[in-house]
């Protein structure tokens, strides 16, 4: 019998971790990001978006309740930073210390029998279950296969199972269809350009947080033109690069957001671009200088997958 192209458990190093501690972490945390806090629960976890007043993403969280007043965000390691001195900026009298916690957890990522195991055959995404003093939050699949996160205190026993590559756990996070931002794409897109409001990043019945009005506007008023996709090619591909067709060389129709080496060759991508491009040739260039223009010999062809996921047309 064929083995799962994803099973086991894999070492998560690309992500860190900030920690909002007091008891207005959820009500500060709810007014900034685009998913609902303050009902947050020990039982759930939250994808969601930190955005500028414009809109536009600066940060890709998945957030968790560790106690009733400790919340963890997971965060991709090269927007730590930034991200903890902005959102600190807004903490003013909320009774709210953020603080980056990376080097107190241990992170690791489960692949098929392994996320069975440690939340069930049934686990929904954004569940989370606790191991002793580890949490474990159940993502979307990748390649038919259930996938977990464990976030545990440096120290507490690790993950008991067989070994997953963490390329392999890289891919799969790209497989999933769920971008996680890092510093090549910072403040490139609105929520709905990766696709969170169908695979719920955005609560569009919660209150005001930075970039609100755009976000709801792009959705309740049709004006969104953009989305994200899954891409494969022969040739290397990384976040930043630039996707066009061979009918226009000078202007991008999107960006590859999220690469990883593909276990069965070439690479493979989520890509935020043009819905009118979907069904064009499309070419990932690196990214294009004022007046330039991308040459077709150097670009790398892309061919569009299907999504794992339906977008929602229900909001």
């Amino acid at each position: 019998m064929t083995q799962p192209l994803l099973n086991g458990i894999a070492p998560v190093s690309h992500l860190g971790v900030i920690r909002a501690l007091g008891e207005d972490a959820a009500p500060f945390l709810h007014g900034q990001l685009t998913n609902d806090f303050a009902l947050l629960d020990l039982q759930h976890a939250r994808l969601a978006a930190f955005c500028t007043a414009k809109g536009r993403m600066l940060a890709s969280f998945i957030g968790f309740k560790r106690s009733k007043d400790e919340i963890l965000l997971v965060c991709d390691r090269s927007l730590l930073a930034p991200t903890l001195k902005r959102l600190s900026m807004f903490v003013l009298r909320a009774k709210c210390k953020l603080s980056d916690a990376t080097a107190e957890f241990t992170l690791h990522g489960l692949a098929g029998d392994a996320a069975v195991q440690a939340l069930g055959p049934a686990a929904v995404p954004w569940t989370k279950t606790d191991d002793g003093d580890a949490s474990l939050i159940a993502l979307y699949p990748a390649a038919g296969q259930p996938r977990a996160l464990r976030v545990a205190p440096v120290g507490a026993p690790l993950p008991v199972g067989p070994a997953l590559s963490e390329a392999d756990w890289l891919w799969s996070e790209v497989a999933s269809g769920i971008a996680t931002l890092s510093a090549p794409v910072v403040d490139a897109f609105v929520p709905q350009m990766l696709n969170y409001e169908s695979v719920e990043g955005v609560n569009f019945k919660k209150g005001c947080y930075p970039g609100q009005e755009v976000v709801a506007r792009s959705q309740f008023r049709g004006t969104l033109k953009r989305r994200a996709y899954i891409a494969h090619a022969q040739q290397p591909l990384a976040a930043g690069m630039e996707v066009f067709t061979p009918e226009d060389l000078e202007q991008a129709t999107g960006t590859v957001v999220q690469a990883a080496p593909a276990p069965g060759g070439g690479w493979d991508a989520i890509v935020s671009m043009q819905i009118s491009s979907a069904e064009q040739r499309l070419l990932a260039h690196a990214a294009l200088g004022e007046g330039q223009r991308a040459d077709a010999a150097q670009a790398v062809a892309l061919q569009l997958k299907p999504l794992p996921y339906a977008l929602r047309e229900d909001i």
